[in-house]
Parts: C-alpha cells; sequence; structure tokens
C-alpha cells in the first residue's frame, strides 16, 4: 500500500460525498418551490443512507467481486474478507471500497432532480434500492470490475470501454432513468413557478464543483500526474461550460441568469467526467464550450419537444452531457468508435429495460405519485410533516 496514495482517495472520499451531501441536495432544493426544498432534502439524505448500507451487504460484490462477466457474485458480500490490511493495487481495499460507495450513492441521487415535487417518498426508497443492485452495480462491474465491457477475456470488445469516471456508469444511467421516470410520472401539475432560492442553487453547485475534484481526481486511485491533469482539465471543462451557457442565453433570452450560469458548470462538470484521465487543457475546453450550448439546448427539446417533465433536466445535463464526453474521447483519438458507441449502446438498452421493469413492478406495490390535493400543499407538510420556512412571517 502507498501512504500518499492511501491519503489522497480519504480525501477524494469525503469530496465526493459532499457532492450529495450537501452539494446536490442544496443545488435541487434551491430549483424546487419553497414548499417542497425538504422533500428533495430528504430524498438526497435517505438515499444516501440507503445506498451505503446496501453497497456494503450487495454493492460492492455485485460491482467488484470474482465473478464472471456479468456480475461480480456475492463472494464479498458484507465486505467478506476485507480488513484494513487486504490490498486493493495500491490502497486498502476497504478504501477503494469505501470510494466506490460514494459513487453509489450520488448515482441515484442525481436522479431525484427529474421527479421533484410530485413523486411519493415510499417509491424513491424502493425505486433507488432496487435500482442501484439491478442497474448500477453491474453496469460498474461490465466496465470497471473486469466486466462484459472492460477489455478482459470475455469482453465484448478487445480493448474495453474508455469510461474514466462515469460518463456511462453514472452518468448514462441516471440521465435515462431519471428521463424514464420523468415519463411515467407525467407532467406536475403547475410548471409555472420559478427556482424559490437560485443563491441555494449556486451554493450547491459551487459544492458539486469543488467535489467533483475528489470524483474526477480520485479515480485516478493514485496521488500522481495523471490525477493532477484530470483534476485540472475538470476544472478548465466547468469554467468554459458556464460562461458557453451564459453566452447563449444572453444571445437567446437577452440576458445571462445565475441558475443558468451554474447548470452550464454542471453538464461541464459531467461532459469532461468520462474523459478526465486522458484529454488536456485544450480538449478540456473544446468539451466543455460545446457542453454549455448543447446541453442547454437539449433542455428545451426534451421538455418542449418530447413533453416529458424532466423537472430539473437530469438527462439533458448529466445524461446528454456524460455520453458527449464518453464520444469526444473518440473523436480526439483517445478510444476506439466501437468500444465507445458499443458501450453506450449496450448500458443504454440494459439501462432502459431495467428500469422500466423495475418502475412498472415497484409502482404495483408501492404508489408512485402522490395525490393532486398533497402535490398541491407541497411534500414538505404532506409526506415529511415539516416546513422548511414560516409561510405566515
Amino acid at each position: 500500500m502507498n501512504a500518499a496514495d492511501t491519503a489522497w482517495i480519504i480525501v477524494a472520499t469525503a469530496l465526493v460525498l459532499f457532492m450529495t451531501l450537501p452539494g446536490l441536495a442544496l443545488f435541487y432544493g434551491g430549483l424546487v418551490r419553497a414548499r417542497n426544498v425538504l422533500s428533495v432534502f430528504m430524498h438526497t439524505f435517505t438515499i444516501a443512507c440507503l445506498m451505503s448500507v446496501l453497497w456494503l451487504a450487495l454493492g460492492y460484490s455485485i460491482a467488484f467481486g470474482d465473478g464472471n462477466a456479468f456480475w461480480g457474485g456475492l463472494g464479498k458480500a458484507f465486505f467478506a474478507g476485507i480488513t484494513e490490511d487486504t490490498a486493493a493495487g495500491n490502497l486498502p481495499e476497504v478504501l477503494f471500497a469505501a470510494f466506490q460507495m460514494t459513487f453509489a450513492i450520488i448515482t441515484p441521487a442525481l436522479i431525484v432532480g427529474a421527479f421533484v415535487e410530485r413523486i411519493s417518498f415510499a417509491f424513491v426508497c424502493v425505486f433507488s434500492s432496487i435500482w442501484m443492485l439491478v442497474v448500477y452495480a453491474p453496469v460498474v462491474h461490465w466496465i470497471w470490475g473486469g466486466g462484459l465491457l472492460a477489455g478482459e477475456d470475455w469482453s465484448l470488445f478487445a480493448n474495453g470501454v474508455n469510461d474514466f469516471a462515469g460518463g456511462i456508469v453514472v452518468h448514462q444511467t441516471a440521465g435515462l432513468a431519471a428521463l424514464l421516470l420523468a415519463f411515467f410520472l407525467g407532467p406536475r401539475s403547475d410548471k409555472s413557478k420559478p427556482p424559490h432560492n437560485p443563491g441555494m442553487v449556486m451554493i450547491g453547485a459551487a459544492m458539486l464543483w469543488v467535489g467533483w475534484f475528489g470524483f474526477n481526481g480520485g479515480s485516478e486511485l493514485a496521488a500522481n500526474g495523471s490525477a493532477a491533469m484530470a483534476l485540472t482539465v475538470t476544472h478548465i471543462s466547468a469554467a468554459t461550460a458556464s460562461l458557453t451557457w451564459a453566452l447563449w442565453e444572453r444571445i437567446r433570452f437577452g440576458k445571462s441568469s445565475l441558475v443558468g450560469i451554474v447548470t452550464g458548470t454542471i453538464a461541464g462538470l459531467a461532459s469532461i467526467t468520462p474523459a478526465s484521465g486522458s484529454v488536456g487543457p485544450v480538449e478540456a475546453l473544446i468539451i466543455g464550450g460545446v457542453a454549455g450550448i448543447m446541453c442547454q439546448e437539449l433542455c428545451g427539446i426534451v421538455k418542449n419537444a418530447l413533453k416529458i417533465d424532466d423537472t430539473l433536466d437530469v438527462f439533458a445535463v448529466h445524461g446528454v452531457g456524460g455520453m458527449f464526453g464518453i464520444i469526444m474521447l473518440a473523436v480526439f483519438g483517445h478510444a476506439g468508435w466501437t468500444e465507445q458507441l458499443g458501450g453506450l449502446l449496450v448500458v443504454g438498452a440494459y439501462t432502459l429495460v431495467a428500469t422500466t421493469a423495475i418502475i412498472l413492478i415497484v409502482k404495483i406495490f408501492v404508489p408512485l405519485r402522490v395525490s393532486k390535493e398533497d402535490e398541491q400543499q407541497g411534500l414538505d407538510i404532506t409526506s415529511h410533516g415539516e416546513r422548511a420556512y414560516d409561510m405566515t412571517s
């Protein structure tokens, strides 16, 4: 085990958890109405707790166990055989498992943005738990755990898919699942209200930006020059996408908004995620520059052309951004077209089929959507018996 590598991944693990708690919670919470902000906090916090326990029990073993091409098996369930002295490369395996746990937390938490303000809390808990084990963990195994798409002897592609920190594993899977959930839920009864607290949105986005250094820089699993480059290109892409989003917004609508520029930040971060282990600063500039405009346009396409109320644009920003980054690796010559497009198709098809099945099965037993009356009053009081603000003052 290497002490420097271990120290950096301990920090990176904390940074990635910081992305969800409190970063993503604040980012999403500020975007909804005042009467639903606590429900968003509750969703993200509960998902973090549930995924931690499930990752310990089954998720890590399914993703990184010594199984076959499709899943890792249950040999490492409850971290069986892992002690403080067990190594995974240059790291303690328990630290590697904890680092990957934070990815298993944020991926289903990203989906929250698609269904806020109208979904039942019970459905969120059951769906997220099954989805992480049935969709996320197997896909992790396929790409990062030596499975179907990793370039091993049993791989579909000889060289494997190049997905450094989760363009497919995290952002495509979460983006497609978000789109499906928004479709099955149907639109909110009233979509006219603006974000209740843009300042909260900016604070959450800033936390996500900082935490993303652990997300991408930590994915090198070492304290070296490659990790430093991954961190640097992550920052450049985020900054550039923020600016191009704001510029494009001004061209289209005459003004650049705070919510817009920080959404551009997230688009740039999602887009650079799979490429951050391969590209240089100029390539990151290009990725971020395109992402800021492309993801903004996709927001309108999803809502206006597809007529799907993906409330906080999870698919357009995370799903499209992550897939774009995967493709740009082939454009820049850092990966083969067959591997990158093949990985997108295989994982995309599996995610769509499996997620649809989970939604249809779970909603038989658990209500998918709250009543119109509960939606009108707000989920904070009807689902959780609390209010974020004193509405009488």
